[in-house]
């Protein structure tokens, strides 16, 4: 299993439209085959840092999603609200 955290950190003014990005796509993504859990975290100190957790079957499996048309076209949506580049780490779950 891996699990994926990417850390996203948003302008300001654009926090509240990533959340309805999220809230619109969020369903689609955890039907997504290969998935097995994805929630969103927001940082405790500074309100435009997320963090997206997800759990995955297989490197493949997120490789698919990654070139897929819904991962596409939701991070076309997603990117221009940055005010930081994205930062993600693939960890295999041991226990």
């Amino acid at each position: 299993m891996i699990v994926r955290i990417v850390k996203l950190t948003f302008q300001e003014d654009k926090v509240n439209d990533f959340i309805t990005i999220f809230n619109e796509s969020k369903d689609l993504i955890r039907n997504f085959e290969g998935v097995s859990h994805l929630e969103l975290l927001r940082c405790s100190t500074d309100g435009t840092i997320f963090f997206t957790h997800s759990h995955w079957k297989s490197e493949e499996a997120l490789e698919n999603y990654r070139h897929s048309e819904l991962f596409k076209t939701t991070w076309a949506k997603t990117k221009p609200l940055f005010s930081e580049k994205a930062e993600a780490w693939s960890n295999f779950k041991l226990f």
